[in-house]
């Protein structure tokens, strides 16, 4: 057989959601597959494409020249875009991935590197949307006329480098900032050093660090890395351009703080990541009670080197003291440093901690916003939530009696309005309040995207996702819950490319082999499902070994899921354990009764877990019930059809 070489640009197309469509009505799926191959193929041949062959919702196709390849895919979604405005019905939606690349000629087929990195890029790209190579880019960027973003570089399955890979904006799109504006406004606050005397002084450090990244989100136009991605810097010898590249920040805020008895000494400094070099230094020497005014002078400081200009509103929060009580202060970094440690212990300590600074200034709202959080954090967890929600609600309550303009006591009240009331309609006003008021509040926008999840409004929970992890991107809960918004819309071949992601990102951890074990067995591929469970040995967290024994109940190995039935019934009868996990076990097994049993009990104790659980696989050998859908109609939550086809029928244990 003939083999020759060449030089070619590569493109992948994929029918967003195909496999889940076929699923439910095979025969709409086929209409839709038909008229989409009659409208790409005119294209693809009108601007000079090969195709090289149909990949059964796509197509392969080669091109001689990266820009006929990049029009062609301008030019596909320009059609499509056109007939979904016509239509009315169901939109046919695709994906494109563009690699230029050395490929090798078999028969009438292609092979070789560049069409792997093809396939991989294609994923990356939103339904509906185009991703191009750093190849690719270089070659068109000056000779079209769309704006091109570039992504934060991507490690991508068997590429052993990771790539620059850009975003294609088509002109119906939401125009966003130019890149370099963009850029210019992402700023990351360094964990502050502490060389105190005192090394029980650490808790300062780090709550001035917090404060300080609160202090210049209320700055509108610059988005401020959250702390949970910041803190994984702390005693990093790290240089700040890799700190900069790994954050996609173009200038980090760094320094060390020193306190000794009612005295300030902060060195802080402003670096560009590009050049390293420093774009202000400065050191304070303060007394503590001048600590407010000193965090104002660093925000206006900051705003002025980065050309942001602080509106009216913006200047007034960012100077307004909170508390003229220091006692008050402290003991409210302490709650916060205790909190961070994300222990029973910690939680317990900042409980404490918060409720002394409360006693020192009851007029102190920072503090009952941060207490009211850690009742939330724990309701379903480790308390039951009827005991602590109450609570929370009064807290948040005076907090915005005292400070209305609070972006986190807004977060806080919708997420009493998601998880205690079921008050959609509060929780999506509270939500975009406090996005309002503080835009890099990553909290908000996650508990937001997880409210959209839940009323299955899943491309706006998918976009709420995505800004999450532009304002913390080393929080891997926002990646993993981008993913199950895919899995849960039926868009399995995403969800599959993003949990394999995942997994081959951290492969020593069993969590990531279990959310994709989950998401190949609903995709019907059992054996690779299996072979995921295996995997997954080893500890896990509460939530993991759950979704795992359902995984292996799934796969017709139940002992799991009936050793944490056992124990779960077993601690029921001394402490709170959350029935709505306990019903998830029992339906997995497809015992019904018991599942509607605990469900009950979820709804009458009060903690409605109902509302986040429901769309787990778990539930699928109930879904249809009758039972099953009076209780979502309970919680005013959709209804939601089984998107699933070979996962769901028994399998044999070996």
């Amino acid at each position: 057989m003939a083999e020759t070489r060449r030089l070619a640009a590569i493109m992948f197309t994929d029918m967003v959601g195909f496999t889940a469509s076929a699923q439910s009505d095979e025969t709409r799926a086929l209409r839709l597959l038909k008229e989409q191959e009659e409208l790409v193929r005119p294209v693809l041949a009108a601007d000079h494409g090969r195709e090289i062959k149909s990949t059964g919702d796509g197509f392969l196709v080669e091109f001689e020249s990266a820009l006929h390849a990049v029009q062609c895919a301008i030019d596909i979604h320009t059609r499509l875009y056109e007939r979904n405005a016509r239509a009315g019905g169901t939109p046919i939606k695709l994906r494109i991935g563009v690699h230029l690349g050395d490929v090798e000629e078999r028969g009438n087929d292609i092979f070789g590197d560049a069409v792997n990195v093809a396939a991989r890029i294609e994923p990356l790209a939103p339904p509906g949307g185009i991703c191009i190579s750093g190849q690719v880019f270089n070659l068109v960027h000056d000779k079209i006329p769309n704006e091109i973003e570039k992504l934060a570089p991507k490690r991508l399955k068997n590429v052993r480098f990771p790539m620059d890979v850009y975003r294609v904006r088509l002109p119906w799109e939401v125009p966003e900032p130019p890149s370099g504006a963009a850029a210019r406004t992402r700023l990351a606050v360094l964990p502050l050093k502490n060389i105190s005397p005192d090394p029980n002084d650490e808790y300062f450090a780090d709550g001035l660090t917090e404060e300080l990244i609160s202090t210049l989100s209320n700055i509108g136009e610059l988005r401020v890395i959250a702390r949970t991605s910041v803190n994984q810097y702390k005693a990093t010898a790290k240089p700040v351009s890799q700190i900069g590249a790994e954050l996609d920040v173009a200038s980090v805020l760094e320094g060390s703080v020193r306190k000794a008895g009612d005295r300030l000494r902060i060195t802080l400094q402003l670096t560009d990541t590009s050049t390293q070099e420093p774009i202000w230094v400065h050191s304070y020497d303060r007394q503590l009670d001048d600590i407010f005014a000193l965090q104002t002078e660093v925000a206006e400081k900051t705003g002025a080197a980065l050309r942001v200009e602080l509106l009216g509103p913006e200047g007034e929060a960012i100077r307004k003291k909170p508390t003229s009580n220091l006692a008050a202060y402290n003991l409210y970094l302490k709650g916060i440093h205790a909190s961070r440690e994300a222990t029973y212990e910690g939680y317990s300590n900042s409980i404490k901690f918060f409720n002394e600074s409360l006693r020192q200034d009851p007029e102190y709202s920072p503090t009952y916003s941060s207490l009211a959080n850690v009742y939330i954090l724990l309701a379903g967890e480790t308390m039951a939530p009827r005991e602590v929600l109450p609570q929370a609600q009064q807290l948040v309550k005076k907090a915005l009696e005292l400070d209305p303009s609070s972006s986190e006591a807004h977060t806080a009240r919708g997420n009493l309005a998601l998880q205690y009331e079921q008050d959609w309609t509060l929780s999506e006003s509270e939500f975009k309040r406090a996005i309002s008021l503080n835009p890099s509040n990553a909290n908000a926008h996650f508990w937001y995207a997880m409210l959209l999840l839940a009323l299955q409004r899943f491309d706006q929970a998918s976009g709420e996702l995505r800004t999450t992890v532009e304002l913390d991107p080393l929080w891997q809960l926002p990646a993993v819950f981008l993913m199950v918004t895919h899995f849960a819309a039926g868009d399995l071949e995403t969800a599959i490319a993003e949990a394999e992601e995942e997994r081959d990102r951290d492969p020593g951890n069993p969590g990531p082999h279990i959310d994709l074990g989950i998401v190949y067995a609903r995709a019907g591929r059992i054996d690779d499902a299996r072979k995921e469970a295996e995997l997954s040995a080893g500890d896990v967290s509460d939530y993991d070994g759950l979704d795992r024994a359902v995984l292996w109940a799934k796969l017709g190995k139940p002992e799991e899921a009936r050793q944490l039935i056992a124990e779960g019934e077993q601690a029921s009868r001394s402490h709170y354990v959350n029935p709505s996990r306990m019903a998830a076990l029992y339906a997995a097994l497809g015992e019904k009764e018991r599942a509607f049993e605990w469900l009950d009990r979820d709804y009458d104790e009060g903690t409605r877990g109902l509302w986040f659980d429901y769309q787990l696989m778990a539930f699928d050998p109930i879904r249809e019930d009758s039972k099953f859908q009076s209780m979502l109609a309970r919680l005013n939550l959709p209804s939601l059809e089984v998107k699933s086809g070979p996962a769901n029928t028994s399998v044999t244990a070996d």
